[in-house]
């Protein structure tokens, strides 16, 4: 069977040259005759992988010395506790900005541990926007300030990071790793479940300055204290083996097929202008969020008629691009062309939109 272009949110496309060396390594790992799935974790040859992945998403981020790298399990629905456990240990404050509803569940997780305050949010018109902010409404002494930097259900992004000062700023990144230049030395933490951009499903990145480590609340959980992972090299427990095996491979590719995280970031710009570019020339499609806060990773986009839109979906579909079905809490089409899906997918994806619009509109 034909490989279809997968415009799935997560889990999501994966580089086919990365999943032609997992297939051909999947019974004999160099050499070792066994597979990473199947091998110890605290076996010398797993150690030159977990080690080998850290080393190289620190070379392509530019992470600096002074952060710790966590590989760790639950996803980042799951940092939506971690973070207030470790953090909220100052004043008990955290700022949110509102922008999506992964945003709304790390607000209201933070909200069980100290005092969250929603200093923005773009919920009046369904997130279709990033909201403009105010420095006058921060929280001087919170703990932290926290942003979803890319919002994979309504398709937003930060363009710009807001200035707190000496307050960390904590963002989620999970749809946006490494699609574009970040500096990590902005940021007091960034986390990511890997399963948009880096990795299939099971692994979540943590990126920690060095120093929001170590004072965690008293009744916080082992396993959820950034200090029992950071002591420990992610290998306090079995970690998520085989997913970080695979974010290595990506890594790999990245590097190869891109040289520097800049040129891929100018190739994803220059993908997601060909979709957008359309989107706005339409007579039948039209992109929801406002232009200056446009995501490169994820675009949302409606026919106006929701009967049209289901009928788009179904011959897509038939056509060999799947998973284009817009997130149940907002309908509509999204098309989220991560790292590893090529140009191609995506000009023909526009060629089939122009073709029923052709028939359509």
């Amino acid at each position: 069977m034909a490989r279809v272009y997968n415009f799935s949110a997560g889990p999501s496309v994966l580089p086919e040259s990365v999943l032609k060396r997992a297939a051909a390594e999947m019974m004999d790992y160099e050499g070792s005759g066994q597979s990473v799935m199947e091998m110890s974790h605290r076996s010398k040859i797993y150690e030159t992988i977990i080690q080998g992945a850290e080393a190289l998403l620190r070379e392509v981020m530019n992470i600096p010395d002074n952060y710790k790298v966590l590989f760790l399990q639950g996803g980042a629905s799951t940092q939506f506790a971690m973070i207030p456990l470790n953090l909220m240990n100052g004043s008990g404050k955290a700022d949110f900005v509102i922008t999506g509803q992964w945003a709304t569940k790390a607000f209201q997780e933070a909200g069980r541990y100290g005092e969250a305050k929603a200093v923005a949010s773009s919920k009046d018109k369904t997130f279709s926007y990033i909201p403009k902010l105010d420095k006058a409404t921060f929280t001087p002494d919170a703990d932290y300030f926290h942003i979803c930097l890319n919002n994979t259900i309504y398709g937003t992004k930060f363009n710009e990071l807001p200035d707190t000062g000496n307050v960390p700023l904590v963002a989620d990144i999970s749809s946006c790793i490494l699609s574009e230049p970040l500096d990590v030395t902005k940021f007091g933490m960034l986390y990511a479940g890997a399963q948009k951009n880096l990795a299939p499903a099971g692994v979540t990145i943590v990126i920690v300055r060095e120093d929001l480590i170590g004072n965690a609340k008293d009744f916080t959980p082992t396993m959820l204290n950034y200090k029992t992972h950071a002591d420990n090299d992610s290998m306090y427990n079995t970690p998520p083996c085989y997913p970080i095996y695979i974010a290595k491979l990506v890594l790999e590719w990245i590097k190869s097929e891109f040289g520097t995280i800049e040129k891929l970031g100018e190739y994803n710009k220059k993908k997601a202008a060909i979709l957008y570019d359309f989107l706005d020339n339409s007579k039948l499609f039209k992109g929801t969020v406002v232009k200056e806060d446009r995501s490169l990773m994820n675009v949302p986009f409606v026919t106006g008629n929701e009967e049209l839109d289901a009928k788009f979906v179904k011959e897509a579909t038939a056509a060999g691009f799947v998973n284009l079905k817009g997130h149940r809490s907002v309908g509509g089409m999204r098309a989220s062309i991560y790292n590893a899906m090529p140009i191609e997918g995506v000009e023909k994806l526009v060629a089939f939109m122009a073709d029923f619009e052709a028939k359509n509109a």
